[in-house]
């Protein structure tokens, strides 16, 4: 990024390094200052608002800008009272008499303000009159107070009182950025992400809380057949690369700014490359998110694009979703690079499964190495949230190996190992406990928290557990829609690979609105990231690993959760939990 400051869809990005504001006459003056008033000036004239109509009834704006008027009274705001403006100039006094209606559009931008979402960005291989790496978190931290004093200041001037109540809120930026420019050798084609910075390090002030437009996710990733780039366009300065390890696959996802919310949830869930692992390397995988398609692409659709293209010739899996605000929803970003990884296993001849693995060790001494497979809103994650509350009762410890996504390999004669590719969960608010959010706001970021659907992304694991591979004892199908009752216990457990293969290729759940889907439906091996795109290499792959199931040992059944009966929602995991602790302990 070489601007200075950027407002584009409500993202707001500030370049330390380019300037940086430490006073607030440096920031009243700043260009970004002027476009965010600009920008909030426009959406209340939208509006027709009252407080559009008092600026422009009493602001004497004579032969200036309304913008140039207002900075330069908030510039005299910041050190003088009401009355010595009132004194000093008369053209203000129309404006500044009626105090309480000021003081309600002072609230009134302040808000706007802090509803942007609004990024600070260091570029560590460039110090111009900008900031070096070592100061950036206390330039943020000042950076922030700086706004909330300049508020309180303009406040205070104007209702001749200071507040009774000060309320710490995050006024700066809700994340931090130190980007650099990391080269790694382009193949033919790739050219246009040449010069898009990589993420080097990123600050959250936490809790951290974006809206994207969508809440659910639609359709599955179609493969294509010639480089989707070939027709993209992209302006580097509007581009972050996320450098990820989806598992042990190295991934360089880049994602337009617009959608940037997106970029910094992504470190909530896959563990970030260090610059010494992707400079100078090839990825297996590259992921554009948000590109726009030239004007002769565009004219053959007008959807937009979430396929993937398997470079053979370049050893590269690709995926492309290209701009839209259809596709303004974090499940893309993730479920693609899920997918990319996936396709990429299935070819090495790993079983990539969707669902949930965790390593349970009992109070008693006993252990567990438990696989819940099932697709979105079967309840995996639900589950494992379960165990987790009743751990004090049972657990004397537990580590997740997978929460959504997991790759199980052969172990020769022992039993299959299973490895994980993420370190969070993207996990549904409406389905967990009512405390349990609260409990984890600390370290959480929140999608759409007063919508269907809401989300929570948090770290679940760590990197070194996710890739250890752990041997499987227990494999489970999340069954979420059949009641538990006489004959349908919590859990069952199948006696032949055939009838197990049946039930899990089947895919069969209850849709919970993760995606688009309502009522009973079904998906191949209730996974639609990989296996369906690439069936028939997957269904020898089942045949062969569920042989190895039985033959070594490896317990495979059902786990009713009971997430899809109505009425069940809370209580449907906690007992399948505690109906899973009975058997281990056994």
């Amino acid at each position: 990024m070489k601007k200075e400051f950027s407002l584009s869809n409500d993202n707001v990005m500030i370049n330390f390094t380019a300037k940086y504001c430490n006073s607030p006459e440096k920031l009243l003056e700043s260009t970004g200052f002027r476009r965010v008033f600009n920008s909030y000036l426009k959406k209340i004239k939208k509006k027709n608002s009252n407080i559009y109509k008092y600026l422009i009834q009493n602001a004497s704006t004579e032969n200036e800008d309304l913008d140039v008027f207002m900075i330069h009274l908030f510039k005299l705001l910041s050190v003088l009272n009401v009355n010595e403006i009132i004194n000093l100039n008369t053209k203000y006094s129309s404006l500044i008499t009626s105090r309480g209606t000021f003081v309600d559009f002072i609230e009134d931008f302040y808000s706007f303000w802090r509803k942007l979402e609004r990024y600070t960005i260091i570029h560590n291989n460039k110090i111009n009159e900008g900031l070096e790496k070592t100061s950036f978190l206390e330039a943020n931290n000042d950076f922030s107070m700086l706004i909330l004093n300049l508020y309180r200041k303009i406040e205070e001037n104007v209702l001749g009182y200071k507040p009774m109540v000060y309320r710490q809120l995050p006024a700066g930026g809700n994340a931090g950025l130190i980007v650099n420019n990391a080269y790694w050798p382009i193949p033919s084609g790739y050219e246009l992400l040449k010069d898009v910075p990589f993420i080097e390090s990123i600050m959250l002030d936490l809790p951290y809380i974006s809206y994207p437009k969508k809440n659910t996710r639609d359709g599955i990733f179609q493969e294509c057949f010639e480089n989707p780039l070939k027709n993209c366009t992209i302006s580097t300065d509007h581009w972050f690369c996320y450098p990820a390890k989806v598992g042990t696959l190295l991934a360089f996802i880049y994602v337009h700014r617009d959608f940037m919310a997106h970029a910094i949830t992504l470190c909530n869930l896959f563990e970030m490359a260090r610059e010494k692992e992707y400079r100078g390397i090839k990825p297996d995988i590259v992921f554009v998110f948000g590109g726009k398609d030239s004007a002769t692409a565009k004219a053959l659709s007008s959807k937009v694009k979430t396929v993937f293209y398997d470079d053979i010739e370049n050893n590269i899996m690709l995926g492309y979703i290209s701009y839209g605000e259809e596709i303004d929803y974090f499940g893309y970003v993730k479920k693609m690079a899920l997918t990319l990884h996936n396709l990429i296993m299935i070819k090495r001849g790993y079983l990539p499964i969707h669902g949930a693995m965790v390593n349970i060790v009992m109070n008693n001494g006993k252990s567990a190495n438990v696989v819940i497979m099932g697709d979105s809103g079967a309840g995996k994650s639900e589950c494992l949230e379960a165990f987790r509350s009743l751990s004090e009762d049972y657990i004397s410890d537990m580590t997740i190996v997978f929460d959504d996504m997991g790759v199980v390999t052969l172990n020769s004669s022992n039993k299959p190992l299973g490895f994980g590719t993420e370190i969070g969960a993207f996990v549904r608010l409406d389905d967990l406990d009512a405390g349990y959010a609260f409990k984890e706001i600390d370290r959480s970021i929140f999608m759409n928290p007063d919508k269907i659907n809401a989300r929570l992304v948090m770290p679940v694991a760590s990197y070194k557990d996710i890739i250890k591979g752990y041997p499987i004892d227990l494999f489970l199908y999340a069954n979420n829609y059949e009641e538990v009752k006489e004959g349908n216990e919590e859990i069952n457990f199948f006696t032949n690979p055939k009838d197990a293969i049946a039930v899990c290729k089947r895919g069969a759940r209850m849709a919970k609105g993760t995606t688009t889907e309502l009522g009973l439906v079904t998906s191949y091996f209730a996974n639609p990231f990989g296996p369906v795109q690439k069936q028939e290499l997957v269904d020898v792959l089942i045949d062969q690993y569920f042989e190895e199931f039985f033959k070594t040992g490896v317990k495979v059944g059902q786990i009713r959760t009971s997430l899809g009966v109505k009425g069940q929602e809370q209580d449907g995991p906690k007992k399948a939990a505690k109906k899973l602790f009975d058997l281990i302990i056994k």
